[in-house]
């Protein structure tokens, strides 16, 4: 019965399964391809500083809203002696509170972001409210509208008209009374909602990398209609964004002290570049079933049995595409695993050595007639007994390397040591090396693989690609053609053909 149409069917589902879910783990939370993939992480911190007046008090102080461009990666207090906790919202507030703090107090608030390039979906304005202005400012403002609206096309236009006619000199009479009466930045918030155009005052932190009780800046936002554009009163538009961080887009305000005087915030940044991974690693509380989530011991230990998938495909390929003969079928992997923590060279040398050793036992015990479990058991016991010996004869001798040898699966050496006695007795001692050499060949291939920076990293980071390695394993389970190094034996039959 032919079965392909179902293995096919699994195999693409496999595939498409494990490259979708990987690419969304990307996506989504920016977890980099490669390990040498870098990202820049600004470290802000906001320095607060007040003198209390002996009674309860409290500190609010607005923080960054969600915008594109940045990432939060972590947010931390510093504030010895204060209760600190973060309000959410639509303007996230960071809180402190203290019952009777006296004279000077300084608190700290830390914010680390890394850039992004991803554009976020902007919020709308919601409902415009209404101005109300005395007269004559309501005639001044009348004016200055009816002279720049027609010139205007857009809320983007009008805004730069109204900013160039504010800018004038020398001003006009109707001009002169509104800019000596409001605040620049005000007024144009005030024209341009007269005019039904949304508009809001910002507080934006210029970064710049070494800055220190830097304060941040006043500016202009204007909705125009699809994303809120970033004004210099005084300038007009801000197009260069890369280094504003909008932190404050309205009510409250910035910093309110309760039971507190003379208060103040500064903000202090520097830059660094950080590993892409690092820092998927410290947003892992939004993968719920993310390997990052683990002790650290643990996830220590699933970097390497997440190896065990690739060394597998090794093997597989090895054994059904190139037709290699091994002792055992997945005992070259777990070598291979060994070799990781050995290192090649010195893993391989003890690995011979300990075999040779045991297989020299193992002719003895033999000759004493004793059965399979007591004879493995036996050889279990010994092959520990050969790695202790081996071990202090090597760091006696001042070969650090010989201690690595204990990362050795015991019971894998020891069967490994049985089966090919077996296969001495039965086949021959050419067999023994057919088949020793395949395994020491397919366990050194499969461990150059595994110790690829780049694979060590995805199967780790991104476990859903298991499943492509799934796919492609099930596709060699159909193959039912010529092996490699059966083409040369075969040679005479398929030319006969």
């Amino acid at each position: 019965m032919n079965n392909r149409g179902p293995v096919l069917f699994i195999v693409l589902i496999l595939f498409a399964v494990g490259i979708g879910a990987a690419t969304f783990r990307h996506q989504m939370y920016d977890i980099p391809w490669t390990p040498s993939s870098q990202a820049m992480v600004w470290q802000v911190e906001a320095r607060i500083e007040f003198t209390a007046q002996g009674g309860p008090s409290q500190v609010f102080l607005t923080l960054p809203p969600e915008q594109s461009g940045f990432d939060i990666v972590q947010e931390s207090a510093a504030s010895s002696g204060w209760g600190f906790s973060i309000e959410p919202g639509e303007q996230r507030r960071a809180h402190w509170s203290q019952r009777n703090p006296l004279d000077r107090q300084i608190l700290f608030y830390k914010l680390d972001i890394v850039t992004n390039k991803d554009v976020q979906a902007a919020s709308g304005p919601g409902e415009i409210s209404p101005v109300v202005w005395d007269e004559p400012y309501q005639t001044a403002v009348d004016h200055l509208l009816s002279t720049v609206y027609p010139t205007s096309a857009d809320a983007h236009t009008l805004t730069l008209r109204i900013i160039q006619a504010l800018g004038r000199i020398p001003a006009d009479q109707n001009l002169s009374l509104l800019t000596a009466n409001f605040e620049q930045q005000d007024l144009l918030v005030r024209v341009l909602r007269s005019a039904q155009v949304p508009a809001r005052k910002v507080q934006v932190l210029v970064l710049e990398d070494g800055r220190r009780r830097q304060s941040l800046a006043s500016y202009l936002q204007v909705w125009d209609g699809e994303k809120w554009r970033l004004y210099n009163p005084s300038e007009g538009e801000l197009t260069e964004t890369a280094n504003l961080l909008l932190w404050q887009t309205g009510n409250p305000a910035v910093l309110e002290v309760l039971g507190g005087t003379n208060s103040r915030v500064t903000f202090s940044m520097i830059s660094e570049t950080r590993s892409g991974t690092i820092l998927a690693q410290e947003q892992a509380d939004d993968l719920a079933l993310s390997l990052y989530n683990l002790p650290i011991a643990e996830q220590g230990m699933f970097k390497l049995i997440m190896l065990l998938p690739v060394g597998a495909f090794v093997v597989a390929l090895l054994r059904i595409l190139v037709g290699l003969r091994t002792s055992g079928t997945f005992m070259p992997v777990l070598i291979a695993l060994a070799f990781l923590q050995t290192e090649l060279i010195p893993g391989l040398t003890s690995f011979v050595i300990v075999v040779a050793i045991g297989l020299f036992i193992r002719s003895y015990l033999s000759s004493l007639n004793l059965l399979l479990v007591a004879r493995i058991a036996t050889l279990v016991v010994l092959v520990i007994g050969i790695i202790s010996i081996f071990s202090i004869v090597s760091f006696r001798l001042g070969l650090i390397q010989g201690l690595t040898i204990t990362f050795f699966p015991m019971i894998i050496l020891a069967w490994t040591i049985e089966r090919m006695s077996i296969t001495w007795e039965e086949e021959g001692p050419k067999e023994v090396f057919i088949q020793g050499g395949g395994s020491l060949f397919v366990a050194v291939l499969a461990y150059l693989l595994m110790s690829v920076p780049e694979v060590e990293h995805l199967v780790f980071h991104f476990p859903e690609l298991h499943l492509v390695l799934l796919a492609f394993i099930m596709l060699l389970g159909r193959y039912t053609g010529y092996r490699l190094l059966e083409l040369n034996r075969f040679a005479a039959f398929r030319n006969s053909q």
